[in-house]
């Protein structure tokens, strides 16, 4: 069986639902990886952040989310916020490679910025 390659994500709008929005995401991570669904409460912190492989400064205060990541990453493939904003991970390709396939060159991950 092939890898899957890309995820699909969609939105239903008012009139089409009766109350508020519908936002659908699938995943394309690999079969057998651990996706957990997360809390993390609404923070004050001005201590820079471990993200999956890099660390960033602190965002200073950040909201309330539920996110839907996986296992061994800090990024999220999707969630929500406590003021009602709901994102989802796409692929986005770059023309800029300077480093790909070098191990040693170390990313913000698409995920991370989900978070």
């Amino acid at each position: 069986m092939r890898n899957p390659q890309s995820c699909d994500t969609f939105v239903v709008l008012p009139p089409l639902t009766q109350h508020g929005v519908v936002f659908g995401k699938n995943s394309d991570r690999p079969r057998g990886e651990v996706q957990e669904v997360v809390y993390l409460p609404a923070a004050e912190s001005s201590e820079s952040v471990k993200c999956t492989y890099i660390e960033i400064e602190a965002a200073g205060a950040t909201k309330a989310v539920i996110l839907s990541k996986p296992g061994w990453m800090w990024g999220a493939e999707m969630g929500a916020n406590e003021c009602g904003v709901v994102i989802g991970n796409e692929a986005v390709w770059t023309n800029n490679n300077e480093g790909e396939h070098n191990p040693e060159v170390k990313r913000l991950l698409g995920m991370d910025l989900v978070r």
